[in-house]
């Protein structure tokens, strides 16, 4: 069984400690691929080293929505360099964040729509951060073309799904459809066509509901993939080779990934 976790933060320094023996474990649980995106200027290069040290990791480069505010002008040019170096699978994480109060929508529309013009000008997907502004999302990928990428934590409406669809994207799913409680993620995951599902885990972050809120990793995966062909009524390994196959798909880059992966 192959897996792909399409969104994790292995350079958190929650890993400081172990993070050879996270990725190990991972790659022993068929984890055969991790997407690794940065979220401001200051950690490209730290993704950019775990990802050039571990042939199954690969770095998407983006100024997150929630680190836009110590963000300066000059970071783009920074990320349009580390692009042109890096080869990325994506632009991201970028987005909009509007669930705190008092948040500057402006302002992260103006550092979201400078990276998804850098995006276009480089030919690659994006990693979305969506939180309470699925429409405002929307409306910019509408106007700025991009060549699709993964929707990260996708918990929207269906309505709001099948516009993303029509984009190129695909969702992602992981720690939290796991909640017994998330019942409209669990009807999305359920119910989306199958070509729309991805995997991620977000790590360290969005734990599933077995580790009891303690640190996640994507050693998680398969145990979020066997979920998902519970919520799908298919067996894990149609999941796997599903969610596998999107991904390649939405992020070509990963092929790379694989490929290594399958010589080693």
């Amino acid at each position: 069984m192959i897996l792909v976790d399409t969104h994790c933060h292995l350079d958190a320094a929650e890993f400081d400690a172990d993070r050879e023996a996270v990725i190990d474990a991972a790659q022993q649980a068929g984890v055969a691929a991790m997407v690794l995106p940065a979220v401001e200027r200051a950690n490209f290069a730290a993704v950019a080293e775990i990802c050039h040290s571990h042939s199954g990791c690969g770095p998407a480069f983006g100024i997150h929505p929630l680190y836009v505010e110590q963000a300066q002008p000059e970071d783009l040019q920074a990320l349009r360099d580390v692009i042109a170096v890096g080869k990325p699978m994506a632009v991201g994480e970028i987005g909009l964040d509007f669930f705190h109060a008092g948040h500057d929508a402006a302002h992260q529309e103006y550092y979201f729509v400078e990276q998804l013009k850098i995006a276009r000008e480089f030919d690659l997907p994006v990693l979305l951060h969506i939180r309470r502004a699925a429409d405002a999302v929307l409306k910019h990928l509408r106007r700025i073309k991009v060549r699709g990428g993964v929707a990260h934590a996708f918990n929207g409406s269906r309505q709001q799904a099948d516009e993303f669809l029509k984009l190129g994207f695909k969702l992602g799913f992981g720690g939290a459809m796991t909640f017994e409680r998330a019942l409209h993620i669990r009807e999305l995951a359920a119910t989306l066509p199958g070509e729309a599902v991805v995997l991620e885990t977000d790590a360290p972050d969005i734990p599933p509901v077995w580790l009891e809120r303690g640190r996640n990793a994507p050693q998680e995966l398969p145990r979020i993939a066997a979920m998902l062909a519970g919520l799908r009524q298919v067996d894990t390994q149609t999941v796997a080779g599903m969610t596998t196959r999107n991904a390649v798909t939405v992020l070509p880059g990963l092929q790379a990934l694989l490929d290594a992966g399958c010589r080693a």
